[in-house]
């Protein structure tokens, strides 16, 4: 029988600012397309349009079943999750070099994506089970690093930089949130400085050459350098209010790189200015502060940990695109949350929302952490 507390337990301020932001950024893709011309990037529109679309019923979908169905089974879903990147590198199609696309009949999917949203069960599984005042040992981390290396290094074989460096940005995070024990956190975090100069040796020549570029964009302003160049030329001739809707001049002559995925946010800048960009990181980090009370009222770890996660993916992605195309950070090819186009981010982001929307609406299930409602 139908739980009427489900409906009061909704959160509504949650979707509405979600579904905001992810009409801003279909007018910010429209125009980073030039979609108001006859052009073959039309179809990227209208596919985005159907992707958004799909994501909504997922996320529907996404809180009609109750969230605890997932700690069950967080180690099946990891697997399988795990056997897509796997058939990725044997059965994906190569695009600009890298292989990260699964076909699945007419459409392709980026199982890269999902694995994020498999690895934060999977950690908030196990350390739901563990959580301990005293702070996790080395022993008990053993597990939960194995699990989050194996779709690293699977990613990372892609290759898909960026995505492997934010699994492990989210993974870090909800650890540390976990409290660690501070002799064992100590160990680590010397340990991960000695070998972060070994990685350069690890790195292939175009990874390294951003990398240099990052740390001097002028050493080659028109090869290597030149596409960060023109992207904080975008965002700085943007100013307070912006060039107005399709009319920036770096996006229509085609200067920024990239401009409907990894940099669509100098589109955003340039054409909507200080107070438009802005205001879109003004709603992305309510969508976070969101994320984090929805995890805060839950009354069982499980929920918790996975809210928190969830909060911890959407803050790094908007951090490392926001920083990248500011300069601040090297160019890793992370997309802005529900703004960048891309089938498979705005659906791992969308199942997301809707798994935060679940564990909102059934916190009424548990108390002191015991579940009083089946």
């Amino acid at each position: 029988m139908f739980d009427r507390r489900l409906i009061n337990y909704f959160n509504w301020k949650l979707l509405g600012i979600t579904l905001l932001v992810g009409g801003f950024g279909l007018m910010v893709l429209y125009s980073s397309l030039k979609a108001g011309e006859p052009s073959p990037n039309q179809i990227l529109f209208t596919k985005q349009i159907m992707w958004f679309s799909g994501g909504l019923v997922l996320m529907v979908a996404a809180f009609l079943f109750n969230y605890k169905h997932l700690d069950r089974w967080a180690y099946v879903v990891y697997a399988l999750l795990i056997l897509l990147l796997i058939g990725v590198l044997l059965f994906g199609k190569h695009v600009a070099g890298a292989r990260r696309w699964l076909a699945v009949g007419p459409v392709s999917i980026q199982p890269s994506e999902l694995a994020k949203i498999g690895v934060i069960i999977v950690l908030s599984h196990y350390y739901s089970k563990v959580a301990d005042t005293r702070g996790l040992t080395f022993r008990e981390l053993l597990l939960p690093m194995g699990l989050t290396l194996i779709p690293v290094a699977l990613i990372i074989k892609q290759p898909d930089l960026g995505t492997a460096v934010l699994i492990l940005l989210i993974a870090s995070t909800v650890t540390l949130f976990m409290k660690v024990e501070r002799r064992t956190l100590i160990g680590m975090i010397s340990s991960g400085a000695a070998l972060i100069p070994l990685t350069w040796f690890f790195l292939k020549g175009y990874q390294k050459q951003r990398i240099l570029t990052f740390l001097d964009p002028d050493r080659d302003p028109l090869g290597a350098g030149y596409h960060i160049i023109q992207s904080k030329i975008a965002i700085g001739s943007g100013m307070a209010f912006g060039k107005g809707f399709q009319k920036g001049t770096q996006n229509i002559l085609a200067f920024i790189p990239e401009q409907h995925t990894d940099f669509i946010f100098s589109v955003m800048a340039e054409e909507w200015g200080f107070v438009g960009a802005g205001a879109m990181i003004v709603l992305l980090m309510m969508i976070i502060i969101r994320s984090l009370q929805v995890a805060h009222g839950c009354r069982e770890p499980f929920g918790t940990i996975l809210g928190v996660g969830i909060a911890a993916m959407i803050f790094w992605q908007v951090v490392i695109n926001v920083g990248m195309v500011m300069g601040l950070m090297p160019v890793v090819g992370v997309p802005l949350p529900l703004v960048s186009y891309g089938g498979s981010s705005v659906m791992t982001i969308m199942i997301s929302m809707g798994i935060l929307l679940n564990i909102s609406m059934r916190r009424f299930m548990f108390e002191d952490g015991k579940r009083v409602l089946k």
